[in-house]
């Protein structure tokens, strides 16, 4: 008589969204069952077209096989991405580097001093979430500790950006002042922000999330410059009864955009873009051409200086090789 064995477990593939990426280790929740999985990276996961430091990440939606019988689970491939968040590597070996997909929501965190977060930086941001169709917000944090020259620069940047369709919202993340109001804009969405180290990131994070706990620091006296207490991207749920998820991401000191030509920067400037149509060349590009709408707009004081330079520096990465962070 044959020995009857226990049947194995069953085996079937499962569809999750990954919530951290550390070298090849991935945490993939898996909604249907509120579980997490360890999972690992296959040499081959790619997605095609796309160059990266970082072929996983935050925010991909992944197809795995658990097996209890097996020591590791592999990560077998990833679904097309709806949108993500690139840069221009550091790693000048490496084409790109994504800081997290199928965003619904972005939210850049800024600072008006300690440290300052430039307007070039805050537009490179914007003008990448904008190639890829991401909504964005501005946080202007440390509003508590403004000095009375420091709140005129923040009305400034209120005047730029709020009437190009870019929210921005004053808040203090220590004091949890303008806090909770956030929670209805971050309601059924699966939210990023980013933002220079040191700009309040993981306070603000703390301040949503009661238990989350992140290590926070000071900002260094000499340089009045953050440190890095967020070393990879992490997307962490909100607590009950609210819905949604929110990307925490490391700080950027230096934002290099990727495959923008001279043609398709423009389109990335909301008002560019509005009075593009007006020029006399159909290809212009905004730098000399005669009869040109945009740099007739920048004259008349209708387009922000600032908004230009950010938009010249763009083009010079392109022209200029390479990216290197800022010094």
């Amino acid at each position: 008589m044959a020995l009857l064995l226990p049947f194995p477990p069953f085996i079937y593939p499962m569809r999750g969204r990954v919530i951290k990426v550390i070298g090849n280790n991935c945490a993939v929740h898996v909604p249907e069952e509120e579980r997490v999985y360890s999972c690992l990276i296959k040499g081959r996961v790619r997605i095609q077209g796309i160059r990266s430091t970082n072929p996983v990440v935050v925010g991909d939606w992944v197809h795995f096989t658990p097996d209890p019988q097996q020591e590791v689970t592999y990560i077998e491939s990833l679904e097309p991405r709806r949108n993500y968040i690139i840069r221009r590597a550091t790693n000048l070996s490496k084409e790109s580097h994504i800081l997290a997909a199928n965003i619904d929501l972005a939210l850049l965190m800024v600072t008006i001093a300690r440290p300052r977060t430039s307007y070039t930086f805050i537009d490179r941001f914007l003008a990448t979430a904008e190639a890829y169709r991401i909504p964005t917000e501005i946080l202007i944090n440390k509003v508590d500790d403004l000095k009375p020259d420091e709140e005129e620069v923040m009305r400034e940047l209120t005047e730029i950006y709020t009437p190009l369709g870019y929210p921005c919202h004053p808040i203090s993340a220590l004091q949890h002042q303008g806090t909770d109001a956030l929670l209805s804009l971050l309601e059924g969405k699966c939210t990023l922000i980013a933002g220079h180290s040191g700009t309040g990131k993981s306070t603000l994070l703390n301040s949503l999330i009661p238990d989350l706990g992140l290590a926070t620091q000071a900002i260094s006296s000499l340089y009045e410059t953050g440190q890095h207490t967020t070393t990879y991207s992490e997307m962490y749920q909100l607590p009950s009864p609210h819905s949604g998820w929110i990307i925490d991401t490391p700080g950027i000191k230096a934002f290099g955009t990727l495959e923008m030509s001279e043609e398709d920067t423009s389109h990335f400037f909301r008002e560019f873009f509005a009075y593009s149509s007006d020029c006399r060349f159909a290809n212009c590009t905004h730098l000399h051409e005669p009869g040109c709408a945009v740099l007739k707009a920048l004259e008349e004081g209708r387009i922000a200086p600032s908004r230009y330079k950010s938009y010249l520096s763009i083009l010079q990465d392109e022209h200029s090789g390479p990216y290197r962070p800022e010094q």
